[in-house]
């Protein structure tokens, strides 16, 4: 019998006084029984990142075809297409020739290398690459619980993310 995925829940409220973007977001995401508690803590960063009313959550480990997160528009065309960790090169290609605008937000101890084997991502003009750093995706996984209540503050390019019992500062490395 194959285990079921764990429902996580997350009120997000984002406060960036970078570029005045304030708002409350109810996630609700499922945690693969493959996932682990690093990632799904990840593509909460990712939400916040690009948070939009539009920006969803996919089946992404479920359906290979699809990200971690996607948004689209009106009609139903994507817009945004969000990998998380060392996606394939070829599935990058693909997503950058259907959407306006793609990202990979990577993390953990492979992403030099898989960055160095990456030319073909090098190449695209509506990728951006993110990473984070192995010191943020150890301190957030401190502020995971099935219903989590976060805020995240952003200011002068310093991100914190705030629970109920800890905080982790976020520090992000853009690779392209």
């Amino acid at each position: 019998m194959a285990l079921k995925a764990t429902i996580y829940k997350a009120d997000l409220n984002i406060a960036n006084m970078d570029v005045h973007q304030y708002g409350d977001y109810q996630l609700t995401m499922a945690l693969h029984p493959s996932e682990t508690i690093e990632r799904l803590m990840v593509r909460i960063l990712a939400y916040a990142r690009y948070a939009d009313e539009a920006l969803e959550f996919t089946k992404d480990l479920f359906e290979t075809d699809e990200p971690a997160l996607w948004q689209k528009d009106l009609t139903g065309q994507l817009q945004t297409w969000i990998e998380v960790g060392l996606p394939d090169e070829d599935k990058v290609k693909k997503a950058s020739a259907r959407c306006d605008k793609v990202v990979v937000v990577t993390y953990g101890s492979a992403v030099d290398e898989w960055y160095k084997r990456s030319s073909k991502i090098k190449t695209l003009k509506n990728v951006e690459v993110w990473q984070l750093t192995e010191a943020t995706t150890t301190a957030i996984q401190a502020l995971c619980e099935r219903t989590m209540q976060l805020q995240l503050n952003v200011m002068d390019g310093e991100w914190t993310l705030i629970g109920d019992n800890a905080q982790a500062v976020v520090e992000w490395i853009q690779l392209k």
